[in-house]
Protein backbone atom coordinates (compact mmCIF):
# COMPACT_ATOMS: atom_id res chain seq x y z
CA UNK A 1 0.00 0.00 0.00
CA UNK A 2 1.05 3.54 -0.43
CA UNK A 3 1.40 5.73 2.60
CA UNK A 4 0.66 9.33 2.58
CA UNK A 5 3.56 12.34 2.33
CA UNK A 6 1.39 14.81 4.23
CA UNK A 7 -0.56 15.42 0.49
CA UNK A 8 -3.90 14.76 0.86
CA UNK A 9 -4.80 12.93 -2.51
CA UNK A 10 -8.32 14.75 -3.48
CA UNK A 11 -10.91 12.75 -5.85
CA UNK A 12 -9.44 12.41 -9.30
CA UNK A 13 -11.58 14.56 -11.69
CA UNK A 14 -13.04 13.16 -14.71
CA UNK A 15 -10.67 12.83 -17.83
CA UNK A 16 -13.31 16.40 -19.50
CA UNK A 17 -12.89 18.21 -16.36
CA UNK A 18 -9.34 17.48 -15.03
CA UNK A 19 -8.57 21.21 -13.29
CA UNK A 20 -5.30 23.11 -14.42
CA UNK A 21 -2.36 23.06 -12.10
CA UNK A 22 -1.86 26.04 -9.41
CA UNK A 23 0.89 28.55 -11.52
CA UNK A 24 3.82 29.62 -9.46
CA UNK A 25 3.63 33.15 -8.46
CA UNK A 26 6.95 34.10 -10.35
CA UNK A 27 5.68 33.86 -13.42
CA UNK A 28 2.63 34.67 -15.21
CA UNK A 29 -0.62 32.12 -15.08
CA UNK A 30 -0.16 31.50 -18.64
CA UNK A 31 2.20 32.95 -21.68
CA UNK A 32 0.81 32.38 -24.88
CA UNK A 33 3.38 31.85 -27.83
CA UNK A 34 3.51 35.34 -29.07
CA UNK A 35 6.28 34.71 -31.73
CA UNK A 36 5.47 34.81 -35.68
CA UNK A 37 6.34 31.49 -35.71
CA UNK A 38 4.09 29.79 -33.12
CA UNK A 39 0.38 30.75 -33.23
CA UNK A 40 -1.48 31.21 -30.25
CA UNK A 41 -1.16 28.97 -27.63
CA UNK A 42 -4.26 26.90 -26.02
CA UNK A 43 -5.84 28.95 -23.48
CA UNK A 44 -8.80 29.03 -20.60
CA UNK A 45 -9.64 32.70 -21.55
CA UNK A 46 -13.43 33.75 -21.17
CA UNK A 47 -13.42 33.35 -24.91
CA UNK A 48 -12.41 29.96 -24.81
CA UNK A 49 -13.38 28.58 -21.48
CA UNK A 50 -11.93 25.08 -22.81
CA UNK A 51 -8.75 24.29 -20.60
CA UNK A 52 -5.89 22.76 -22.17
CA UNK A 53 -5.29 18.70 -21.97
CA UNK A 54 -2.41 18.78 -19.72
CA UNK A 55 0.61 16.51 -19.81
CA UNK A 56 1.01 13.58 -17.69
CA UNK A 57 4.53 12.17 -16.44
CA UNK A 58 4.60 9.17 -14.75
CA UNK A 59 8.27 8.42 -14.09
CA UNK A 60 10.92 9.13 -11.48
CA UNK A 61 12.10 11.53 -8.85
CA UNK A 62 15.35 11.77 -7.22
CA UNK A 63 17.72 13.76 -5.09
CA UNK A 64 20.58 14.89 -7.28
CA UNK A 65 23.66 15.25 -4.82
CA UNK A 66 25.98 17.40 -6.95
CA UNK A 67 29.45 16.92 -6.73
CA UNK A 68 31.80 19.62 -8.66
CA UNK A 69 35.69 17.86 -9.66
CA UNK A 70 38.13 18.79 -11.85
CA UNK A 71 38.13 15.62 -13.02
CA UNK A 72 36.58 11.74 -12.83
CA UNK A 73 38.84 9.86 -10.81
CA UNK A 74 40.65 6.97 -12.09
CA UNK A 75 40.23 3.17 -10.80
CA UNK A 76 41.15 3.28 -6.80
CA UNK A 77 42.02 7.01 -6.56
CA UNK A 78 40.09 9.42 -4.47
CA UNK A 79 39.89 12.86 -5.72
CA UNK A 80 38.16 15.82 -4.02
CA UNK A 81 34.93 17.77 -4.76
CA UNK A 82 35.51 21.63 -5.23
CA UNK A 83 31.41 22.08 -4.14
CA UNK A 84 28.18 19.96 -3.01
CA UNK A 85 24.80 20.17 -3.16
CA UNK A 86 21.81 18.53 -3.15
CA UNK A 87 19.07 19.62 -5.59
CA UNK A 88 15.59 18.36 -6.73
CA UNK A 89 16.02 15.76 -9.45
CA UNK A 90 14.96 12.67 -11.44
CA UNK A 91 14.04 12.37 -14.99
CA UNK A 92 10.59 12.01 -14.43
CA UNK A 93 10.40 15.13 -11.81
CA UNK A 94 13.03 17.30 -14.60
CA UNK A 95 10.61 16.63 -16.85
CA UNK A 96 7.40 17.45 -14.96
CA UNK A 97 9.18 20.48 -13.88
CA UNK A 98 9.90 21.62 -17.24
CA UNK A 99 5.87 21.29 -18.22
CA UNK A 100 5.05 23.14 -15.39
CA UNK A 101 7.62 26.39 -15.74
CA UNK A 102 6.21 26.46 -19.64
CA UNK A 103 2.79 27.24 -18.12
CA UNK A 104 1.54 24.16 -19.55
CA UNK A 105 -1.26 22.29 -17.39
CA UNK A 106 0.87 19.65 -15.91
CA UNK A 107 0.62 16.34 -13.54
CA UNK A 108 3.15 13.93 -11.91
CA UNK A 109 3.01 10.54 -11.14
CA UNK A 110 5.96 9.01 -9.36
CA UNK A 111 6.95 7.58 -6.10
CA UNK A 112 9.08 9.03 -3.26
CA UNK A 113 10.17 8.50 0.18
CA UNK A 114 8.91 9.44 3.91
CA UNK A 115 12.30 11.25 4.23
CA UNK A 116 14.00 14.76 3.68
CA UNK A 117 15.18 14.27 0.18
CA UNK A 118 11.01 13.61 -0.51
CA UNK A 119 10.39 16.80 0.56
CA UNK A 120 12.93 18.32 -1.15
CA UNK A 121 11.68 17.25 -4.55
CA UNK A 122 7.50 17.99 -3.75
CA UNK A 123 8.46 21.40 -2.84
CA UNK A 124 9.87 21.71 -5.83
CA UNK A 125 7.88 20.30 -8.27
CA UNK A 126 5.20 22.27 -5.78
CA UNK A 127 6.99 25.06 -6.66
CA UNK A 128 6.70 24.59 -10.22
CA UNK A 129 3.38 24.60 -10.38
CA UNK A 130 2.70 20.99 -11.18
CA UNK A 131 -0.08 18.79 -9.42
CA UNK A 132 1.04 16.53 -7.06
CA UNK A 133 -2.16 14.76 -6.73
CA UNK A 134 -0.55 11.40 -7.71
CA UNK A 135 2.53 11.69 -6.22
CA UNK A 136 2.65 8.78 -3.41
CA UNK A 137 5.10 8.02 -0.62
CA UNK A 138 6.24 4.76 -0.18
CA UNK A 139 7.55 3.69 3.67
CA UNK A 140 9.53 0.71 2.41
CA UNK A 141 12.05 2.52 0.10
CA UNK A 142 14.04 5.76 0.46
CA UNK A 143 13.58 8.70 -2.44
CA UNK A 144 15.56 8.00 -5.07
CA UNK A 145 18.79 9.35 -5.69
CA UNK A 146 21.75 10.03 -7.96
CA UNK A 147 25.17 11.29 -7.56
CA UNK A 148 25.98 14.11 -10.33
CA UNK A 149 29.64 14.57 -10.85
CA UNK A 150 30.06 17.65 -12.69
CA UNK A 151 33.25 19.06 -14.51
CA UNK A 152 35.02 22.02 -15.66
CA UNK A 153 33.52 22.10 -19.13
CA UNK A 154 29.59 21.43 -18.06
CA UNK A 155 29.28 17.56 -18.79
CA UNK A 156 28.40 15.37 -16.45
CA UNK A 157 28.34 11.25 -15.15
CA UNK A 158 25.64 10.37 -13.03
CA UNK A 159 25.30 7.49 -10.50
CA UNK A 160 21.66 6.12 -9.67
CA UNK A 161 19.90 4.39 -7.09
CA UNK A 162 15.96 3.46 -7.50
CA UNK A 163 15.17 3.70 -4.63
CA UNK A 164 11.09 4.15 -4.34
CA UNK A 165 11.54 5.09 -8.33
CA UNK A 166 11.72 1.37 -8.62
CA UNK A 167 10.38 -0.53 -5.67
CA UNK A 168 7.21 -1.02 -3.67
CA UNK A 169 4.56 -0.25 -6.80
CA UNK A 170 1.73 -1.99 -6.72
CA UNK A 171 1.08 -4.97 -9.28
CA UNK A 172 -1.49 -3.20 -11.00
CA UNK A 173 -1.59 0.93 -11.33
CA UNK A 174 -4.34 2.50 -9.72
CA UNK A 175 -7.23 3.23 -11.76
CA UNK A 176 -6.85 7.32 -10.18
CA UNK A 177 -3.71 7.41 -11.70
CA UNK A 178 -4.71 5.68 -14.67
CA UNK A 179 -7.92 8.06 -15.39
CA UNK A 180 -5.51 10.87 -15.34
CA UNK A 181 -3.46 9.62 -18.32
CA UNK A 182 -6.48 9.00 -20.09
CA UNK A 183 -7.29 12.41 -19.62
CA UNK A 184 -3.74 13.72 -20.77
CA UNK A 185 -3.18 15.63 -23.85
CA UNK A 186 0.01 14.13 -23.95
CA UNK A 187 2.09 11.26 -21.43
CA UNK A 188 5.84 11.33 -20.85
CA UNK A 189 7.36 8.27 -19.63
CA UNK A 190 11.59 7.53 -18.94
CA UNK A 191 12.89 4.00 -17.96
CA UNK A 192 13.92 5.50 -14.13
CA UNK A 193 10.77 3.01 -13.22
CA UNK A 194 9.81 -0.77 -14.03
CA UNK A 195 8.80 -0.94 -17.00
CA UNK A 196 5.87 -3.03 -16.15
CA UNK A 197 4.37 1.06 -14.73
CA UNK A 198 5.34 1.67 -18.11
CA UNK A 199 3.35 -0.52 -20.26
CA UNK A 200 0.29 -0.19 -18.14
CA UNK A 201 0.12 3.84 -18.43
CA UNK A 202 1.17 3.01 -21.96
CA UNK A 203 -1.85 0.68 -22.57
CA UNK A 204 -3.93 2.59 -20.80
CA UNK A 205 -2.73 5.90 -23.06
CA UNK A 206 -3.40 4.38 -26.13
CA UNK A 207 -7.12 3.24 -25.08
CA UNK A 208 -7.78 6.92 -24.52
CA UNK A 209 -6.08 7.71 -27.87
CA UNK A 210 -3.24 9.91 -26.31
CA UNK A 211 0.25 9.75 -27.88
CA UNK A 212 3.05 8.63 -25.80
CA UNK A 213 6.60 9.69 -25.52
CA UNK A 214 9.30 7.42 -24.16
CA UNK A 215 12.19 8.73 -23.24
CA UNK A 216 14.57 6.28 -23.58
CA UNK A 217 17.32 6.95 -20.90
CA UNK A 218 17.16 5.27 -17.08
CA UNK A 219 17.84 1.00 -17.27
CA UNK A 220 20.57 -0.03 -19.59
CA UNK A 221 18.38 -3.79 -20.61
CA UNK A 222 16.29 -3.87 -24.09
CA UNK A 223 13.07 -2.39 -23.84
CA UNK A 224 10.08 -4.57 -24.07
CA UNK A 225 8.48 -4.93 -27.51
CA UNK A 226 4.75 -4.15 -25.95
CA UNK A 227 6.12 -1.08 -24.40
CA UNK A 228 7.78 0.15 -27.86
CA UNK A 229 4.72 -0.77 -29.74
CA UNK A 230 2.44 1.41 -27.59
CA UNK A 231 4.75 4.38 -28.04
CA UNK A 232 4.35 7.04 -30.70
CA UNK A 233 7.74 8.97 -30.71
CA UNK A 234 10.61 7.29 -28.65
CA UNK A 235 13.48 9.73 -27.68
CA UNK A 236 16.56 9.10 -27.40
CA UNK A 237 20.14 10.23 -27.14
CA UNK A 238 22.83 9.00 -29.98
CA UNK A 239 24.62 6.76 -27.14
CA UNK A 240 21.28 5.25 -25.51
CA UNK A 241 19.78 4.88 -29.44
CA UNK A 242 23.58 2.81 -30.23
CA UNK A 243 22.36 0.60 -27.13
CA UNK A 244 19.38 0.32 -27.93
CA UNK A 245 19.68 -0.98 -31.69
CA UNK A 246 23.61 -2.32 -31.66
CA UNK A 247 23.94 -0.36 -34.29
CA UNK A 248 26.73 2.68 -34.39
CA UNK A 249 25.47 6.38 -34.08
CA UNK A 250 28.94 8.36 -34.89
CA UNK A 251 27.79 9.80 -38.54
CA UNK A 252 23.89 10.87 -39.70
CA UNK A 253 24.24 7.99 -41.64
CA UNK A 254 24.76 5.31 -38.58
CA UNK A 255 21.60 7.23 -36.92
CA UNK A 256 19.62 7.29 -39.54
CA UNK A 257 20.24 3.60 -40.13
CA UNK A 258 19.26 2.83 -35.98
CA UNK A 259 16.46 5.29 -36.24
CA UNK A 260 14.88 2.75 -39.30
CA UNK A 261 15.70 -0.02 -37.18
CA UNK A 262 13.74 1.44 -34.42
CA UNK A 263 10.88 1.97 -37.17
CA UNK A 264 11.16 -1.79 -37.68
CA UNK A 265 10.88 -2.63 -33.92
CA UNK A 266 7.43 -0.85 -34.12
CA UNK A 267 7.86 2.76 -33.50
CA UNK A 268 6.79 5.49 -36.12
CA UNK A 269 8.70 8.66 -34.59
CA UNK A 270 11.92 8.33 -32.94
CA UNK A 271 12.92 11.64 -31.60
CA UNK A 272 16.94 12.05 -31.34
CA UNK A 273 18.87 14.37 -29.17
CA UNK A 274 22.39 14.63 -30.00
CA UNK A 275 24.16 17.06 -27.72
CA UNK A 276 25.90 19.64 -29.12
CA UNK A 277 24.78 18.59 -32.87
CA UNK A 278 21.29 19.42 -32.37
CA UNK A 279 18.43 16.46 -32.65
CA UNK A 280 16.36 15.22 -35.41
CA UNK A 281 13.17 13.93 -35.55
CA UNK A 282 13.09 10.91 -37.92
CA UNK A 283 9.46 9.97 -39.07
CA UNK A 284 8.62 6.78 -40.76
CA UNK A 285 8.04 7.15 -44.55
CA UNK A 286 9.19 10.86 -44.27
CA UNK A 287 12.23 13.15 -44.54
CA UNK A 288 14.08 13.62 -41.19
CA UNK A 289 13.83 16.61 -39.56
CA UNK A 290 16.93 18.09 -38.57
CA UNK A 291 17.27 21.46 -35.89
CA UNK A 292 21.01 22.23 -34.74
CA UNK A 293 21.11 23.79 -31.19
CA UNK A 294 20.54 27.40 -30.26
CA UNK A 295 24.06 28.69 -29.47
CA UNK A 296 24.49 29.89 -25.63
CA UNK A 297 27.53 32.29 -23.83
CA UNK A 298 28.13 29.76 -21.49
CA UNK A 299 27.52 25.77 -20.65
CA UNK A 300 27.78 25.51 -16.27
CA UNK A 301 25.33 21.90 -16.29
CA UNK A 302 24.06 20.03 -19.05
CA UNK A 303 22.47 17.88 -16.06
CA UNK A 304 18.69 18.00 -17.27
CA UNK A 305 19.29 19.77 -20.71
CA UNK A 306 18.22 16.31 -22.42
CA UNK A 307 14.57 16.09 -19.95
CA UNK A 308 14.27 19.71 -20.82
CA UNK A 309 14.27 19.38 -24.92
CA UNK A 310 11.79 16.36 -24.54
CA UNK A 311 9.37 18.17 -21.94
CA UNK A 312 9.34 21.43 -24.32
CA UNK A 313 8.92 19.21 -27.79
CA UNK A 314 6.36 17.54 -25.53
CA UNK A 315 4.35 21.26 -24.71
CA UNK A 316 4.96 22.49 -28.20
CA UNK A 317 3.73 19.71 -29.74
CA UNK A 318 0.25 18.89 -27.21
CA UNK A 319 -0.66 22.74 -28.05
CA UNK A 320 -0.13 21.53 -31.75
CA UNK A 321 2.46 22.96 -33.38
CA UNK A 322 3.89 21.77 -36.14
CA UNK A 323 6.97 19.69 -35.97
CA UNK A 324 10.10 21.76 -36.82
CA UNK A 325 8.28 24.40 -34.93
CA UNK A 326 8.38 21.82 -31.47
CA UNK A 327 11.90 21.19 -32.56
CA UNK A 328 13.01 24.77 -32.43
CA UNK A 329 11.17 25.45 -29.30
CA UNK A 330 12.45 22.27 -27.50
CA UNK A 331 15.99 23.65 -28.64
CA UNK A 332 15.68 26.83 -27.39
CA UNK A 333 14.36 25.53 -23.61
CA UNK A 334 17.75 23.23 -23.76
CA UNK A 335 20.10 26.01 -24.62
CA UNK A 336 18.19 28.00 -21.71
CA UNK A 337 18.83 25.38 -19.19
CA UNK A 338 22.58 24.33 -19.38
CA UNK A 339 23.10 27.94 -18.82
CA UNK A 340 22.56 26.90 -14.96
CA UNK A 341 23.44 24.42 -12.43
CA UNK A 342 21.03 21.63 -11.11
CA UNK A 343 18.24 19.88 -13.06
CA UNK A 344 15.02 21.31 -11.92
CA UNK A 345 16.25 24.37 -11.12
CA UNK A 346 17.48 25.00 -14.33
CA UNK A 347 14.23 24.57 -16.13
CA UNK A 348 13.08 27.81 -17.90
CA UNK A 349 10.13 29.50 -18.11
CA UNK A 350 8.14 30.01 -20.57
CA UNK A 351 9.18 33.69 -21.38
CA UNK A 352 12.55 33.34 -21.49
CA UNK A 353 12.31 30.79 -24.39
CA UNK A 354 10.30 32.64 -26.35
CA UNK A 355 12.68 35.68 -26.14
CA UNK A 356 15.26 33.59 -26.70
CA UNK A 357 13.75 32.34 -30.04
CA UNK A 358 12.42 35.67 -30.90
CA UNK A 359 16.49 36.79 -30.51
CA UNK A 360 17.69 34.72 -32.93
Amino acid sequence: MKALFNLQRTPTPSPQNLPSPPKPTSSPSHLSFSLPTFSPSLSSSPQDPTPPKPLVVVGSANADIYVEVDRLPREGETVSARTGQTLAGGKGANQAACGGRLSHPTYFVGQIGEDAHGRLVADALRGGGVRLDRLSAVAGAPTGHAVVMLQPDGENSIIIVGGANMCCWPDEVSEEDLEVVRGAGIVLLQREIPDAVNVQVAQAARSAGVPVILDAGGMEGPIPVELLQLVDILSPNETELARLTGFQTETFEQISQAAAKCHQMGVKQVLVKLGEKGSVLFVEGEEPIRQPIIPTSKVLDTTGAGDTFTAAFAVAFVEGKPRKECLRFAAAAAALCVQLKGAIPSMPERKAVLELLQSQ
